[in-house]
């Protein structure tokens, strides 16, 4: 099970390949934000990604994506030492809405809430892989 909340930046690990492992999940991020895409495209963006000598990238699902929301930070409330380049905006999960599949969730770094749009907007990615 994917914990969620606050995780404090103690508990990451920059591998000094553009990639941050989370230690209690196992997740390895990409550390720089991969663009803004729809979000086909942006299951496509990390099933293509070769990062830290790994090609087995993906895009997270809602779970693993609200995992790295830091509730005692804001804006955007991610730990900012480690992920720079995150902004207070939407990134797309592997989620789609359960009754409407032309939606799909969106973990948003404003505020650290999840919510759900029309899978053909474009917002920005972080892609993952592993865990536990």
């Amino acid at each position: 099970m994917i914990a969620t909340g606050h995780l404090p930046a103690a508990d990451y690990s920059d591998n000094g390949d553009s990639t941050v492992t989370q230690n209690t999940t196992g997740l390895v991020w990409q550390q720089l934000e991969g663009g803004s895409h729809t979000w086909e495209a942006a299951l496509a963006y990390c099933e293509t990604l070769v990062l830290g000598g790994n090609s087995d990238w993906r895009l997270p699902n809602h779970k693993e994506l609200h995992s790295l929301i830091d509730y005692s930070d804001t804006s955007p409330p991610v730990i900012d030492s480690l992920f720079s380049s995150a902004n207070s905006n939407y990134y797309w999960t592997s989620t789609t809405k359960s009754n409407d599949l032309d939606m799909a969730w969106l973990g948003y770094f404003n505020t650290g809430g999840i919510f759900t749009s029309s899978k053909t907007n474009s917002y920005p990615v972080r892609c993952v892989r592993g865990g536990l």
